[in-house]
């Protein structure tokens, strides 16, 4: 990757992190500290941290440790002059959820523009067949059905524009109905306008209840509903509904937020989180 692109790439994120410390200083609870406790320096702040992270999203690499080992302790020593091991690394990236979430929410997500496109896409964390033998997910991942089959494991909810960026997100276990996220008024407040869906997005009750917030949800209709008459724009709409399996292609091939090595289920939120930070930085 281009060393400028690096650069501006830490440089916006460091930016917030100077902020975000600033404003957490005085609302954190702080552990009672005795005097032999030793208070170190760490040597990858969190935004060099964040920075690690989005880069190896961008970077089309499949596995975090070869990718710190073989190329950030290699080739980017000039960048990142101190590093530690994987395992320090690890423990790190945990520590780093948080300013991770506080700056996909005030720093990445687009603006509605009036119209809208919504779909769900499973994160799978094991194959189905193994469900029974998965400790990191237990409690947490279910088993799901999307149009590829059954699955084991999350749901991903995005929201995007008509420009390919992402509004609004929601992680949910796999069993979720689709319909459901939208029934709860957070996670489409910033919506206005028309929302594009498929046919799993079908409901009297929903259509009425989001009409009355302010949003107009267009699906297509089964073959054993009747026939309804429809703008001929908002049919152009549902033609540009691929745009949203774009988006979702691209989630998972180039910025890799699914894969079923995980560890842990905060790595799984920061891979997660730092691959939708990573999204918003792609050339659209």
């Amino acid at each position: 990757m281009d060393s400028n692109k690096i650069t501006e790439i830490f440089y916006i994120i460091d930016e917030f992190c100077k902020e975000f410390e600033t404003a957490k200083a005085g609302h954190v609870l702080q552990k009672e500290v005795s005097k032999n406790t030793r208070n170190r320096k760490f040597k990858l702040n969190d935004s060099e941290v964040m920075t690690i992270l989005v880069l190896f999203h961008l970077g089309g690499h499949r596995c975090l440790k070869h990718f710190y080992v073989n190329y950030v302790q290699k080739h980017l020593t000039r960048e990142f002059p101190e590093t530690v091991s994987y395992n320090r690394f690890v423990e790190l990236q945990q520590k780093a959820i948080m300013p991770l979430c506080c700056f996909l929410q005030m720093t990445c997500l687009g603006k509605c523009t009036g119209i809208s496109f919504i779909d769900s896409t499973p994160l799978r964390v094991c194959h189905i067949k193994r469900e029974r033998q998965n400790k990191v997910f237990k409690g947490i991942a279910t088993k799901g059905q999307c149009s590829l089959g059954w699955f084991f494991g999350l749901k991903l909810h995005i929201i995007i524009n008509d420009k390919g960026e992402i509004l609004t997100f929601l992680l949910t276990p796999g069993n979720v109905d689709d319909r459901e996220p939208l029934k709860s008024k957070r996670f489409h407040e910033k919506i206005f306008g028309k929302l594009v869906g498929d046919k799993g997005y079908i409901g009297q009750d929903l259509f009425e209840n989001l009409f009355i917030d302010g949003i107009h949800l267009i699906t297509k209709i089964r073959k054993n509903m009747k026939n309804s008459l429809m703008h001929i724009s908002d049919k152009i709409l549902l033609r540009k509904r691929a745009l949203i399996e774009c988006v979702n292609d691209e989630l998972k091939n180039i910025c890799q937020i699914e894969h079923t090595r995980h560890r842990s289920f905060e790595n799984f939120l920061s891979n997660l989180i730092s691959g939708l930070i990573a999204y918003s930085f792609l050339e659209k």
